[in-house]
């Protein structure tokens, strides 16, 4: 499995701490947050990762904003991505296990370091149960 990084200006902290715990389980890791703190558009980097992920198999995102709200709504306007906002663990766990969440998206103005590795350790070690799950996706999937 590979991830793929983006951030705004708002989440530049917390994706090197993403970036070093994904690395230190194996993952790879494709960084497109900006390089420096200067404003910028989460949107433009919801859309790269998005699209990365839409391209290469085996990939899931995380993207960080100051809240998570800005970059979960760009996020989940592409087919395909599901995109899940989560602010602890047992979040994390489940949009895994019942929604097979392909982008997680963190908060850096909310979340602290402490509670993004669970959050972070939920999101990897979890499966897609499917079953019942399946259909419930193929649902969201045919929204146009």
């Amino acid at each position: 499995m590979r991830y793929v990084l983006g951030t705004d200006h708002a989440g530049l902290v917390l994706r090197d701490f993403v970036k070093e715990y994904l690395h230190s389980r194996g993952f790879a890791v494709l960084d497109l947050a900006p390089k420096t703190p200067q404003r910028v558009d989460y949107p433009d980097f919801a859309q790269k990762v998005c699209r990365e992920i839409l391209n290469t198999q085996d990939t899931r995102g995380v993207l960080i904003c100051g809240s998570g709200i800005g970059m979960s709504i760009a996020a989940n306007r592409f087919v395909g991505i599901r995109a899940a906002l989560c602010l602890d663990a047992y979040m994390a766990k489940m949009a895994r296990l019942h929604n097979n969440a392909n982008v997680l998206c963190l908060a850096e103005r909310i979340s602290g370091l402490g509670e993004v590795e669970s959050i972070l350790e939920a999101f990897v070690q979890t499966d897609f149960e499917g079953g019942r799950h399946m259909g419930r996706i193929s649902k969201i999937e045919a929204f146009d």
